[in-house]
């Protein structure tokens, strides 16, 4: 018999993973840093040259869901193809999610934000699809960068 496997997202950094494990488990409740590992010595491995100190495996939890990272240098970086769901109660924790998650202006658009990591994310209505049910509600979530409910709401 097959099991269910878990589904973990897996974050790669560029040396900011602990500071972003920290910051999310701020950010978000019911979230913990779960475990730490850094990188071994520098001599077994040439791919662990100017790691010391720096994080080869880390687990936490935000918001109940189990993600990983690592600090895997400039290699790869973040972009807007992968983004992660805040979906909210109301307004207060749009404003709320949004004020502390979005620090790249130019990249906010219809409740999308990019996070000082570089992570983007989607800070949404949980009910997003009841203020989409019309032409110019549609129209006017294109035009918002952070998502204001009321103004969607007036539309309907």
């Amino acid at each position: 018999m097959i099991r269910t496997p878990q589904i973990r997202p897996f974050l790669w950094f560029d040396g900011s993973a602990r500071e972003a494990m920290q910051y999310y488990c701020e950010v978000f409740p019911d979230s913990r840093i779960d475990r730490i590992d850094e990188y071994p010595a520098a001599e077994l491995d040439e791919h662990f040259e100017g790691m010391s100190g720096k994080i080869i495996n880390g687990e936490f939890t935000l918001a109940g869901q189990p993600f990983g990272c690592l600090d895997g240098g400039p290699y790869f970086t973040f972009n807007e193809s992968i983004s992660f769901v805040v979906a909210c109660a109301d307004q207060a924790e749009i404003d709320y999610y949004w004020e502390r998650l979005s620090a790249v202006p130019e990249s906010e658009q219809c409740g999308w934000c990019k996070d000082r990591f570089g992570v983007s994310w989607q800070i949404v209505p949980a009910h997003m699809e009841r203020l989409m049910k019309t032409p110019a509600q549609v129209q006017a979530m294109m035009k918002q960068k952070k998502i204001v409910i009321a103004e969607l709401e007036a539309l309907a």
